[in-house]
């Protein structure tokens, strides 16, 4: 399986794909797609969609796995990201990809037994968890490949929890 995870922001989205034979996962590609404060909001909400539109179409993964809204003491950058994510599960459905979704409590859980993880515990076991090299280009990267290995994780758990019955 091929999961495509998505860390959704307005100045850094990160991405991740990670395949997965239900025992071994692996990265193939993992990065951000970033703009600058200076870029007018409709323009980065573009770049945004168009560059997973082509992640989609290059590596043809079999779903894609995101992150919730978590509650922002500012609402204007809620709104923001709130958008954002919009993009994303719209270049999602105009592929056709299924997508599922993951509160940022249930992905630090997932990779680090811990609901209130720090970004650097969840980087240290995605670089375990995928047997990296090095650390992702960034943090956002990092918390896209966590979205993703926290999907494998949760379908995982569901069939064998089917197959238990």
């Amino acid at each position: 399986m091929l999961v495509l995870g998505v860390d959704c922001g307005s100045e850094s989205t990160g991405f991740g794909l990670v395949a997965s034979d239900g025992r071994r996962h692996r990265a193939l590609v993992s990065g951000a797609i970033r703009s600058t404060p200076a870029m007018p909001f409709a323009e980065r909400l573009h770049r945004i969609h168009g560059g997973l539109t082509e992640l989609i179409l290059a590596h043809r993964p079999d779903c894609m796995a995101v992150e919730d809204i978590f509650f922002a003491r500012n609402a204007r950058s809620a709104l923001k990201l709130g958008h954002v994510r919009g993009v994303v599960l719209q270049a999602a459905a105009a592929q056709g990809l299924p997508v599922a979704e993951y509160s940022p409590r249930a992905v630090k859980s997932a990779l680090t037994g811990y609901g209130h993880a720090d970004k650097i515990q969840v980087l240290h076991m995605v670089r375990s968890l995928l047997d990296l090299a090095s650390d992702p280009e960034t943090l956002d990267a990092s918390d896209a490949l966590a979205v993703a290995i926290c999907h494998l994780h949760s379908i995982g758990a569901a069939a064998a929890a089917r197959g238990a019955s």
